[in-house]
């Protein structure tokens, strides 16, 4: 079974976000909200910073300290096999400062729906700021 034959993706990855975050957020050991959403072998790279496993939990520190609320507006996403491509804007309030941050993000997921690979791109910009017209528009 693939990990997104029972669910629309944009559900998927928004709900793999969500809870992860949230779990992230209310857990007492990382390492087992780490290891609930990722397989032991992952390889996160986002703008170019490879995380492994143990990057990962290191990574969960700064997050549970700043304690950040978000949501997740998923725009575009698409499945082939054990494949999931995605375009979001992950909405975020961190110690009174609001972001936008467009996210395109390329994985691979485990037939239990752990993240076994991810591939991210950023762009934050001011919340509130419009989003970026869809390709194939015509030209001004």
């Amino acid at each position: 079974m693939r990990p997104f034959d029972d669910i629309d993706p944009k559900e998927f990855i928004a709900g793999f976000f969500t809870d992860y975050t949230a779990d992230l957020l209310r857990e007492e050991d990382p390492a087992v909200v780490i290891d609930r959403y990722h397989t032991p072998d992952i390889v996160e790279v986002a703008d170019g910073h490879r995380m492994d496993r143990d990057k990962l939990i290191a990574h969960a520190r700064p997050v549970r300290k700043n304690r950040p609320s978000q949501r997740i507006d998923v725009h575009e996403a698409a499945t082939n096999g054990d494949r999931l491509a995605a375009r979001y804007t992950l909405h975020v309030l961190q110690r009174g400062k609001e972001l936008d941050i467009e996210v395109y993000f390329f994985g691979r997921f485990a037939p239990d729906g752990r993240m076994r690979e991810a591939h991210m791109l950023t762009r934050t910009r001011p919340a509130g700021e419009p989003e970026p017209a869809p390709a194939g528009g015509t030209a001004p």
